[in-house]
């Protein structure tokens, strides 16, 4: 399996794979396992659905490293509208942004100004805004971005992935100033010195690291959530929040639309909060091909498309 990722993550890469790969009908048809559509309303109809089992959303548009201030402007301007659709169908629904598809790679500071400003747009709806987390290359600076702009938009949040090794300082930094977290695993292709390589060293991490989110929910109040489809690792937070006397309606797990649907409905059930991540946008296939390295088993339903 750790060879089967490792050729998925050079694909998610490749330029002429990019370039060439989406125009297959068999590929667009296995990605809507994963993504409803590639427009908005796309996605907003999927959280139309997601609403009758209780199950809100989290948005994202797919794309990063945009090459322009531009670019950058009206991928911001897309959220600011998103988050206008989202309230008009009285959804509940955040948006979840990477710093470069709103112009990181050019300007922090005009990245600053465009995420102020959904960020704005949010906390008048009573929402956070999730700022998700790239490769590595830019881990310290993106939490050196979020340190400044929760100073003046507490409805904030970021991400934080297991596999890296130094998520363990760098949660430890984010618990200083009641940080907002998603703790992820992680599925950028990285080099040995950076990440866990190994399933069993990141999903001990991950546990260890939901340990200390767990402590900073119950003390501070802190919006912690917890984004695995790992069930071993579900239960073993569950279980630890019930031990440390955390209701289960303070406990947030969030998944990717269609992925372990049923259990998806059966946290919502028994009362966690579940939130689920609608992805969406025609810069898909980096985005697809690493929730296929996540997940290599998930090839099999590629295959299948394949041959119908």
């Amino acid at each position: 399996m750790p060879a089967i990722r490792n050729v998925l993550l050079w694909c998610s890469e490749n330029e002429w794979l990019k370039n060439h790969i989406p125009r297959y009908r068999f590929i667009k048809k296995a990605v809507k396992k994963f993504m409803p559509g590639e427009s908005a309303s796309d996605a907003l109809e999927a959280a139309r659905k997601l609403k009758g089992n209780n199950i809100p959303a989290v948005f994202t548009r797919l794309g990063e490293n945009i090459t322009s201030l531009l670019e950058a402007y009206n991928t911001t301007g897309h959220y600011l509208k998103l988050l206008e659709d989202i309230g008009n169908a009285e959804l509940d629904g955040e948006v979840s942004v990477k710093l470069t598809q709103i112009g990181f790679d050019l300007s922090a500071e005009e990245t600053y100004k465009n995420l102020a400003r959904i960020a704005l747009k949010s906390a008048g709806m009573n929402k956070l805004v999730w700022i998700d987390m790239e490769g590595s290359g830019y881990t310290g600076a993106t939490i050196d971005f979020y340190e400044r702009i929760k100073k003046e938009h507490p409805n904030t949040g970021i991400c934080i992935q297991a596999y890296l090794y130094r998520s363990a300082e760098d949660l430890e930094r984010l618990m200083k100033i009641d940080a907002n977290i998603r703790l992820v695993k992680g599925a950028y292709k990285e080099s040995e010195g950076v990440v866990y390589k190994s399933k069993q060293k990141i999903d001990e991490n991950y546990f260890n690291l939901a340990k200390v989110l767990l402590n900073r929910i119950k003390q501070n109040g802190i919006r912690g959530a917890f984004a695995t489809h790992d069930l071993e690792l579900v239960n073993r937070i569950t279980g630890e929040a019930e031990r440390m006397g955390i209701d289960r309606n303070r406990l947030e797990f969030q998944m990717l639309y269609g992925i372990r649907t049923n259990d998806q409905k059966m946290l919502a059930a028994r009362g966690n909060r579940m939130r689920v991540l609608i992805s969406y946008g025609e810069s898909w296939y980096p985005w697809y091909v690493r929730r296929l390295a996540e997940r290599p088993a998930n090839m099999l339903f590629v295959v299948k498309n394949i041959f119908k």
